[in-house]
């Protein structure tokens, strides 16, 4: 029963676990773990399980935040078969109107009652042709840029900049249940570019110079998400993530829930350029965040941190901190 509970999706036969220790982490000692241990306490009081809960009310006596995660958790690898791979994800913020005008009339939707039940509903280009939005008051805010608003639905949130200087922020509803394909994959099957070559700018400056092609492009994705109107979160807290809490700049990361338990801890060991060691949060969720060693990073909000995000593409592997319980009843009886 344990087993079974402890994953959302995949079964046990499917994923190879092993269970590390906190010395086999590359960089561990050298983190900052107050700061993933904050990240931690914003979401740990949301965690169903009473091992988790222990382990939170624990949390709440202020203890020494290394040994806090090093005395409760184990560091366990999964792996399902697939290469790992990180990307960034980051908070836009988009120029619009509560009121469609000249410049501001591509609409950030609210999610149709229907599209809640009718899985999979209207694909992306059927919800911009068919007329099936209109006149039904599930318009959020109306946007100046198509290409911007197409990215917002990738990363899933943002902040829309309204002319008097004041923001509206929105969250993710839901989608029309159609899976996330590529565009920028498109691109490269097209010839257009080569795998190296893509980015989320590039991306966007090509379909700005090809509207007509561009549009087609946007329209190979038939997934499409809603919003929720969020302004009530402050403007100094990051965005509301999937567990309908703030998730914090390079301390959140987006997981698979199929594969991680959202609000657990994880150990990233990002490659590439940039190399990246440090303890995050599992606080999120994305419709192209699938497997177990896949996950996006938060960078933040605004131009800059989309830059930084949209950059990124790089292997490595992911641990997730488990209690120590539950991370050693993954393991076959032969490895006990």
């Amino acid at each position: 029963m344990l087993l079974a509970s402890l994953l959302a999706g995949p079964l046990a036969s499917e994923v190879k676990y092993d269970v590390l220790s906190f010395d086999d982490l590359d960089g561990w000692a050298q983190d900052d773990h107050a700061a993933a241990f904050q990240t931690y306490l914003n979401t740990c009081k949301d965690m169903k399980g009473p091992d988790w809960r222990a382990i939170c009310a624990y949390a709440q006596s202020n203890p020494d935040p290394r040994e806090f995660f090093e005395l409760l958790f184990r560091p366990v690898l999964m792996q399902d078969g697939k290469e790992a791979m990180f990307t960034g994800y980051f908070e836009p913020e988009l120029d619009g109107s509560l009121s469609r005008t000249a410049r501001y009339r591509f609409p950030v939707y609210k999610m149709p009652p229907e599209a809640r039940t009718n899985r999979p509903w209207f694909t992306r280009r059927e919800i911009l042709e068919s007329g099936v939005m209109d006149g039904r008051n599930l318009v959020i805010a109306w946007v100046d840029d198509p290409v911007e608003l197409f990215f917002l639905q990738i990363q899933g949130s943002g902040r829309i900049r309204l002319p008097n200087g004041s923001f509206v922020r929105v969250g993710y509803r839901g989608s029309n249940g159609h899976n996330y394909r590529s565009i920028g994959q498109e691109l490269v099957r097209q010839g257009i570019y080569n795998a190296h070559q893509v980015s989320a700018q590039v991306i966007k400056n090509w379909v700005r110079r090809n509207p007509v092609d561009g549009q087609e492009l946007l329209y190979h994705n038939p997934s499409y998400v809603f919003f929720r109107e969020v302004s009530k979160v402050p403007a100094d807290k990051g965005p509301l993530g999937a567990m309908n809490r703030s998730i914090t700049t390079m301390r959140t990361v987006a997981i698979d829930p199929s594969f991680i338990r959202l609000g657990s801890p994880v150990w990233i060991e990002k490659d590439g350029k940039k190399p990246l060691r440090r303890l995050m949060i599992a606080q999120d969720t994305g419709s192209a965040i699938k497997g177990a060693q896949r996950a996006d990073v938060f960078f933040g909000t605004g131009d800059e941190a989309g830059r930084e995000a949209g950059t990124l593409r790089d292997p490595g592997r992911l641990l997730v901190l488990m209690p120590i319980q539950r991370a050693y009843a993954l393991l076959p009886e032969s490895a006990l």
